[in-house]
């Protein structure tokens, strides 16, 4: 496969993935989920391959998805192509579930920004290596989203429940310190020196046996007490009310138009309605 967005290259027992739209803070289109997709299953299906990793290029190590695209789908009074959005997500999903169950450690080495499905990314990894100067935020409440990818279970089980609605009412950003202190982040590195940390870790776990960490990545996801499954299927269905409320519409624009949203008032603040005229 010709990698457009994307970069794969296996350095010793490494898988190492790198995100390559630095120009939109490696933000995530169908481009980038059909690469990082294709690599994945090349590392699972190559012996030599013991670790995955997953990185970015430039400043940002994923911005999440890519909201040009999002806005394109979308007209000003809220109507459009709903289902191209939705299709994009269900993919975006699909990848999250393959680095969630791959038989192999996949390792984020997070060089620098990650937003929004960069956090649902990572949260997905089994473990995160961040430099110093790498920032984190949620982001979605932000431009009136919300995470729909089972990102929100799992940024909960990372730093906890109350941990997780801070970071995803407020969309404040945190740095990598504050990450490892909640559980997030597993290490945090100086800047120069990632790849060379990131390398020590994969040779060290090309030295443990490969079934034997397959199947304790297994029994750690399955012990959880939510089904991953589960947890995806019903942040869609948040997700795909989301998509049908005025919130989104004007989180879209104020995006577009470089301001801050100005979201309008709920009209019953007792319940979220599944659709809006």
């Amino acid at each position: 496969m010709r990698y457009e967005s994307t970069t794969y290259e296996v350095r010793g027992a490494g898988g190492w993935i790198t995100l390559n739209r630095p120009d939109k803070k490696n933000a995530v289109d169908l481009t980038v989920i059909d690469e990082v997709g294709h690599a994945l299953i090349s590392a699972a299906s190559n012996p030599n391959v013991r670790a995955v990793v997953i990185t970015g290029a430039g400043t940002a190590f994923c911005s999440g998805a890519d909201l040009t695209s999002v806005s394109e789908a979308v007209s000003d009074d809220g109507s459009g192509d709903r289902d191209s959005i939705l299709h994009f997500l269900k993919r975006f999903e699909e990848l999250l579930r393959t680095i969630r169950t791959l038989p192999k450690p996949v390792i984020a080495a997070i060089n620098g920004v990650t937003c929004a499905g960069g956090i649902e990314t990572i949260a997905c990894c089994d473990l995160n290596i961040a430099v110093e100067s790498a920032t984190f935020s949620d982001a979605h409440a932000r431009w009136g989203f919300m995470p729909g990818l089972g990102g929100g279970r799992e940024l909960a089980r990372a730093v906890g429940t109350f941990k997780a609605k801070e970071m995803m009412f407020t969309a404040d950003n945190y740095s990598a310190t504050q990450m490892a202190a909640a559980g997030l982040v597993n290490h945090v590195v100086s800047d120069g020196q990632l790849v060379n940390f990131v390398d020590g870790v994969v040779s060290k776990l090309a030295l443990r046996s490969p079934r034997g960490l397959a199947r304790m990545k297994q029994m750690i996801n399955d012990g959880m007490d939510m089904p991953w499954d589960v947890a995806a299927r019903y942040e869609m269905l948040c997700l795909e009310a989301q998509l049908h409320s005025r919130d989104f519409v004007e989180g879209l624009a104020a995006f577009q138009e470089h301001r801050q949203p100005a979201f309008p008032r709920m009209r019953h603040p007792g319940m979220v309605r599944a659709r809006e005229d």
